[in-house]
């Protein structure tokens, strides 16, 4: 019990967290980007146009950020520049598209918003591309 209720850790376990962390959200990711990527010409007319720069502009740099982002992301290359472009468009579809409604229709949008502040501050960990340079 008193494992089970201590706050320690090894490196070994928070690279393998991070793996793991940076694993599930690349994948998930990339499946909406992917997606998006697919039917590019039927959704470009009909996506947010975010800030005035028009939906087809908008939709490339969502495709960007979740196809492209994601397979650094799951790589562990480039991983903090990699999650900015990933929390800035979970951060539009959460306020915009979403309205806010967090335990809602944003809820997704949320969750992956919070997993890529993480990655951010964290760091992609030692079982990564980025891990392996650092050395």
């Amino acid at each position: 019990m008193k494992r089970i209720l201590s706050t320690k850790y090894s490196a070994g376990a928070f690279n393998f967290s991070m793996l793991i962390l940076r694993l599930g959200l690349g994948v998930l990711m990339l499946s909406h980007g992917y997606g998006k990527l697919v039917h590019f010409h039927g959704m470009k007319g009909s996506f947010i146009n975010f800030l005035g720069l028009g939906s087809t502009l908008s939709l490339s740099l969502d495709i960007f950020a979740e196809f492209f982002c994601s397979i650094f992301l799951i790589l562990g290359l480039f991983t903090r520049l990699a999650v900015i472009p990933i929390m800035i468009a979970m951060s539009v579809a959460l306020i915009k598209v979403h309205h806010g409604d967090i335990f809602g229709a944003g809820e997704r949008a949320a969750i992956y918003l919070a997993c890529s502040i993480a990655i951010l501050f964290c760091g992609p960990g030692k079982i990564s591309v980025d891990g392996m340079i650092g050395k």
